[in-house]
């Protein structure tokens, strides 16, 4: 896995296991992710979101999208679907993720999904860390 995040300040590692990093509102305790940054970042105290939380809508990416946005593959034949996906952190956020998973067919609402860092491949080569959710076995 590269040793780049592929954001600073989107995830942090804590006693081994990754968290995302949000942002917590000052004025109503309104929670964000990710944390926002600039002048509008001194408006929210960082916050570890949990780890854990529930598959709250998915759809798989069967077919190569249009370049750009899609930075992935040049050619239809090496393009490997992927699934999408938001996952509810109960009290806190509505995260969209990619989603890791061997069998698309196994994903369904309400499904527990727990958060991992994976590998990333930019359109450059690059390889950096991002997160995922995976299924929580």
């Amino acid at each position: 896995m590269g040793e780049t995040p592929i954001a600073e300040g989107l995830f942090e590692v804590v006693d081994g296991a990754p968290r995302l990093i949000g942002g917590r509102r000052k004025r109503d305790g309104i929670t964000v992710f990710p944390m926002p940054a600039g002048p509008e970042g001194r408006l929210y105290d960082p916050v570890r979101l949990s780890a854990e939380g529930t598959l709250w809508s998915f759809t798989v990416q069967r077919f190569r999208p249009k370049s750009p946005p899609y930075a992935g593959a040049d050619d239809e034949a090496s393009f490997r679907p992927f699934a999408i996906g938001y996952v509810e952190l109960p009290g806190e956020v509505i995260v969209e993720s990619r989603l890791e998973v061997d069998d698309f067919a196994a994903l369904r609402v309400g499904l527990p999904m727990r958060l991992a860092l994976a590998p990333f491949a930019l359109a450059g080569g690059e390889t950096v860390t991002s997160y995922v959710f995976r299924p929580a076995a």
